[in-house]
């Protein structure tokens, strides 16, 4: 197949390489691509939301998935959708909404393949109601290693080393989805500032079973008192009641209109300090009603802010930056002091820092949510002593029986992911199983030796 050489990154744009880029077209041409990998391998890729290098190979094939985009059936009334794993999550939206059905799972992008989204397990601001993505997969079909297409149910060891398994099983090429249904395209959302860290928990513990979808901005350069101080945002999807008779909401209510603004530019080097982080950070929580309920927003609004802004990664620099996102269980909390007391010390300029409470686990073998407490942070790349920082807080969060997420990693060191990960060994027994000679690799699968 034609393929060209290119330089491929994460969303962090901090670890670039060259492979070949293969586009099928066709079940066929995918076929005929895994055939086609050659000696380095390859592996499938989305739309490259991916932070890391879990969608890179050095040298090798990488698989643009992203021409296999057909919905080929949607049973409105079961509120289920079969596609192809080249859909986005955008796409799905645009076709789903008017017909009254959300996708059950969303990440803070909607720029997600299907197969991107089986493939890392993402997870949203519902997981403690919801679980992640897998859980909501009725079925898929797989491309193998050895060019076979086979379907795959709930409940096998191959589904469950496909959900979360980052590409290394096969090209998925189908899947079968159960939807969420809606009366709105909007959302009902309570905001409400939290002081710090403690009082954040506490609010997040008592009142999150109220709300199917929760999420914290937490302000990690702010120190002292006001350690971990927060904006916790809540709702659900507004029924038909709660849009006002008369206005263009309420005559059009399943209507999908994101908003869109221009590109970001490429901020120089050095724009984002301390200072400018810090004083941005200031100005988001002090404009942040202390406690507003049931204001309504567009999903794209709640769900999505960054995807308004195209090419919003370019503001880090040439450098790129790195998303850190761990989880810790609960009763871990004291570890989750330390480390983000750790982060404000160190004063990271993050402006981009979530914090979640997550529900019970799904199957995938290296899935990344457990139950307990997940933040996630960016840093800018070129930040001085970035790496041995981060290293320190991956030992903290092995101690404390937490993992890291691969999807977002291009960093970690590989003797600490059996401990995060205790399936490993099953994910790794099976990929040599089904894939002997080593047809599917990535950058993250030789780092990890995956």
């Amino acid at each position: 197949m034609p393929a060209e050489t290119v330089s491929v990154t994460g969303w962090g744009r901090t670890a670039p390489t060259t492979a070949r880029l293969i586009r099928p077209r066709s079940y066929e041409e995918a076929v005929a691509a895994v055939r086609d990998c050659g000696a380095r391998g390859g592996i499938p890729r989305g739309l490259g939301r991916a932070y890391g290098d879990a969608a890179q190979n050095a040298g090798g094939a990488v698989l643009d998935m992203t021409g296999l985009d057909r919905v080929h059936a949607i049973d409105a009334d079961a509120g289920t959708v079969l596609c192809d794993a080249g859909v986005s999550l955008h796409r799905l939206m645009q076709v789903l909404l008017p017909l009254g059905w959300f996708v059950p799972v969303t990440p803070g992008t909607r720029y997600v393949t299907v197969g991107g989204a089986i493939g890392a397990d993402i997870h949203g601001k519902n997981h403690h109601a919801s679980g992640s993505f897998s859980r909501h997969v009725l079925s898929l079909e797989l491309l193998t290693a050895d060019g076979g297409v086979h379907g795959v149910s709930r409940g096998t060891p191959l589904f469950d080393a496909t959900t979360g398994g980052m590409g290394l099983t096969g090209v998925i090429l189908t899947a079968t989805i159960q939807l969420q249904p809606v009366e709105t395209s909007l959302m009902s959302v309570d905001t409400e500032r939290a002081a710090d860290l403690d009082d954040l928990m506490a609010r997040l513990t008592a009142t999150d079973h109220h709300y199917r979808y929760s999420v914290a901005w937490i302000d990690l350069l702010a120190r002292g008192a006001a350690t971990g101080r927060a904006v916790l945002t809540r709702g659900d999807h507004a029924p038909l009641e709660a849009l006002p008779e008369g206005t263009r909401a309420r005559r059009d209510p399943l209507a999908f209109r994101p908003s869109q603004l221009p590109a970001a530019p490429a901020v120089p080097e050095g724009l984002l300090t301390r200072r400018t982080v810090g004083l941005f950070n200031e100005l988001w929580f002090r404009r942040a009603p202390r406690a507003r309920a049931g204001e309504l927003q567009k999903i794209s609004t709640f769900f999505h802010p960054l995807d308004g802004v195209p090419h919003w990664n370019r503001i880090y620099g040439r450098s790129g930056f790195v998303q850190y996102q761990f989880v810790v269980g609960h009763g871990q909390e004291e570890a989750l002091r330390r480390i983000v007391h750790r982060i404000s010390e160190r004063r990271c300029p993050s402006f981009l820092a979530v914090l979640k409470r997550f529900g019970e686990a799904d199957p995938g073998w290296l899935s990344f949510p457990a139950p307990g407490w997940t933040l996630a942070l960016d840093i800018p790349a070129a930040l001085p002593g970035l790496d041995a920082f981060l290293d320190e807080l991956d030992e903290e969060v092995a101690g404390a029986g937490g993992r890291v997420y691969l999807a977002k990693d291009a960093r970690l060191r590989p003797d600490l992911l059996a401990a995060m990960y205790p399936r490993l060994d099953d994910f790794r027994a099976l990929r040599a199983e089904l894939d002997p000679r080593g047809v599917f690799v990535s950058d993250l699968a030789r780092r990890l030796t995956l």
